[in-house]
């Protein structure tokens, strides 16, 4: 565990508040294996922040700071967005940001509510697409195209920590800002470690 945070980057107030709960709730050092199938030396499991009262606020101080004005819903894959987009959601809400939340599921439903979006997302929403850690970013890009074959637009992919520096370029490439909360290096890593 990084205990010595006077040699990581400077951050602003709000994220060097979220940087230090991830650091102190979410982080673990050992020997893991990714989901990718490669192996590591840490792993962050943000649901550890972000299902803590006090860290989903860092989380939506940080995010509703980012988030564009226009923006109407956020959500994105299941389960890793659903504490991240319903945390921001309820405390934007006490703060006059009215953002409806959703999600996206791994696999279509074919009863009740059909299809693979649950919640409140409306076509034309403005979205902000979601997640607690991104590494390589194909859950997020499985957001994306769920979220536009509905009829939405997204226009913001945030996550609590882009773990593997890849996401960016794939944002781009669909033309949609990405701005993490934090990033490896923040954290004291590098990407891809």
């Amino acid at each position: 565990m990084v205990n010595d945070t006077a040699s990581l980057p400077v951050l602003d107030p709000a994220r060097d508040a979220l940087r230090r709960h991830v650091l102190e709730h979410s982080l673990k050092t050992g020997d893991f294996t990714l989901k990718s199938g490669a192996k590591s030396s840490w792993f962050l499991d943000t649901k550890q922040t972000a299902c803590r009262p006090e860290g989903i606020v860092f989380v939506a101080d940080v995010a509703l700071s980012i988030i564009p004005s226009n923006a109407t819903a956020i959500g994105g894959l299941t389960m890793g967005a659903d504490p991240v987009a319903f945390g921001i959601a309820a405390v934007g809400a006490t703060r006059g940001r009215n953002l409806r939340s959703f999600s996206v599921r791994k696999e279509a439903k074919d009863h009740g509510v059909t299809g693979r979006l649950a919640g409140a997302l409306r076509p034309g929403d403005k979205v902000v697409i979601t997640e607690d850690t991104v590494t390589r970013g194909t859950s997020i890009m499985e957001a994306v195209d769920a979220v536009v074959a509905f009829g939405a637009e997204p226009v913001l992919i945030t996550v609590i920590v882009d773990r593997g520096g890849t996401c960016a370029a794939m944002a781009a490439d669909r033309g949609i800002p990405f701005v993490p909360m934090l990033t490896a290096p923040d954290l004291g890593f590098g990407y891809g470690t």
